[in-house]
C-alpha cells in the first residue's frame, strides 16, 4: 500500500463513523483507528521505516478546507490533518505564507508534517493572508484555523 492510498484512508476514515480499519497485503499491515477527537494511527511493519532526511519523492498537495467567516467577510483556512504547523518547506527557504501574502488556488501555504511526512497544504481561494493563526512548529488538529484571508 502506498502512500497515496493511506492518506486517502485517513481523510475517509476522519469524515466517517468508522472506528478501526486493518488491511494487509504483501508489503505488511497498515491499522488506522480512529478517536473521539479525530486523532488517527498508522501501525507499519518494523522494515518499513520514513525519515525527514532524503525523502525519494515529497506526498502529494493536501488541499486546505476552507470555511467562510461570519465577520468582516473572512475566510478561514482549515487544517486538513492533525500534526505539526510549518510556515516554511525547510528551515533554510523562505517562509510560505504571512500577513499581506497574495494567495491563489494551488499555491502552496504551509507544510503540515503528519507521521513524519512533510504535505503541502495548498490554498482554494483566491485572497490576501490577512492573519496567521498559528506559530511556527507548533501541533494542530484537524479543521483547526490556520489563515484568515480575504477574498479578493
Amino acid at each position: 500500500m502506498d502512500l497515496k492510498q493511506i492518506h486517502e484512508l485517513i481523510k475517509i476514515i476522519n469524515k466517517s463513523n468508522i472506528g478501526e480499519i486493518s488491511i494487509e497485503d504483501k508489503d505488511g499491515k497498515v491499522t488506522i483507528k480512529q478517536k473521539e477527537e479525530a486523532v488517527v494511527t498508522v501501525a507499519a511493519p518494523a522494515p518499513q521505516v520514513y525519515t525527514t532526511s532524503a525523502a525519494p519523492a515529497p506526498p502529494p498537495a493536501i488541499p486546505a478546507p476552507v470555511a467562510p467567516l461570519k465577520a468582516d467577510n473572512l475566510i478561514t483556512v482549515k487544517s486538513p490533518m492533525i500534526g505539526t504547523f510549518y510556515r516554511r518547506q525547510s528551515p533554510d527557504k523562505p517562509i510560505l505564507a504571512e500577513v499581506g501574502t497574495e494567495i491563489t488556488p494551488g499555491k502552496v501555504v504551509c507544510i503540515i508534517e503528519a507521521m513524519k511526512l512533510f504535505n503541502e497544504i495548498e490554498s482554494e481561494i483566491k485572497g490576501t493572508i490577512v492573519k496567521v493563526l498559528v506559530e511556527d512548529a507548533s501541533p494542530v488538529e484537524y479543521d483547526q484555523p490556520l489563515f484568515l484571508v480575504e477574498p479578493a
